[in-house]
């Protein structure tokens, strides 16, 4: 038991590579879900609202904006804290 818990151990320290890119791909989850959502969301409401067009893309697009702010917080952040 105690010699599997010191290759478990020693695996571990011998694992390397970039946190920060698992970390970016992690935080990329979000806003990728998050833009298809607004986007699926807003051809729906355009569908349903057709005089609405304009206001609905302005608020797709500033949802969009929003949401890819995070994409790029999460790109930097993992860089900053190292």
């Amino acid at each position: 038991m105690l010699a599997e818990a010191a290759n478990v151990l020693a695996a571990a320290d011998s694992v390397s590579g970039s946190l920060g890119a698992v970390a970016y791909g992690l935080a990329a989850i979000g806003p990728g879900i998050g833009v298809g959502i607004i986007f699926g969301q807003g051809v729906q409401a355009i569908a349903r609202q057709p005089e609405l067009t304009n206001v609905i893309r302005q608020n797709m697009l500033l949802g969009f904006a929003l949401t890819e702010a995070l994409a790029l917080i999460g790109f930097v952040v993992p860089f900053v804290h190292k």
